[in-house]
């Protein structure tokens, strides 16, 4: 099935799935290929998406985050 046809089970299965774009003209006459990673389609439109879940996985992992937990960040 093509990725950009696909129900997401939730959220974080969207992270990371950033679409990559062409930039032919611009590299038009350059020995290279040349394109565009899109992470504003990541769900809060930001690279940063990776890195939070990435965070997140890791401190449930080691026990630190648990179900039915509340953690509130602020955004500074």
């Amino acid at each position: 099935m093509n990725e950009n046809n696909r129900i997401h089970s939730d959220i974080t299965t969207t992270i990371g799935q950033t679409p990559l774009v062409s930039l032919s003209r611009l590299a038009a006459g350059l020995p290279a290929n040349l394109a565009a990673k899109l992470e504003a389609f990541n769900p809060a439109g930001s690279v940063k998406d990776r890195i939070a879940l990435a965070m997140i996985e890791a401190a449930e992992a080691e026990g630190l985050l648990k179900p039915g937990m509340v953690k509130v960040t602020e955004q500074g």
